[in-house]
């Protein structure tokens, strides 16, 4: 089941992220569409899923602004299959105008993704 509040989440097949005190996680179970032409998981879902938990992450940690990316880095460990993903994130500094986080991406147990970003915050 997809959550429609958020749109392009539910485009892919991807729930909205459970989240609270500057984590989140999310589920997404992986199949043909979200392959690449090598058969493994798309960079780009994989993207995908990091930046929306990551937000998610921050969004339970702030309060009155919303985070936007400024600087993405994923380092891909292994490639995907289809199947189940486990997406986990957390904040881990704030500055005044800025949030550092991180995620990871799991599958069977094996690590997919390491992300660092940084995000905005804006004023809503």
């Amino acid at each position: 089941m997809t959550d429609n509040k958020h749109n392009f989440m539910s485009t892919i097949g991807a729930n909205s992220p459970d989240s609270g005190d500057g984590r989140a996680t999310l589920t997404l179970d992986a199949d043909d569409r979200h392959l690449n032409a090598a058969g493994t998981i798309h960079g780009g879902v994989l993207a995908t899923l990091v930046d929306a938990t990551m937000g998610e992450a921050i969004r339970s940690a702030v309060d009155g602004e919303s985070p936007v990316t400024s600087q993405l880095t994923l380092t891909y460990l292994h490639p995907g299959e289809p199947g189940r993903l486990i997406v986990t994130a957390r904040v881990r500094k704030r500055g005044d105008s800025l949030v550092v986080c991180e995620a990871d991406v799991e599958q069977d147990g094996k690590s997919l993704v390491h992300a660092l970003a940084t995000f905005a915050l804006l004023k809503k």
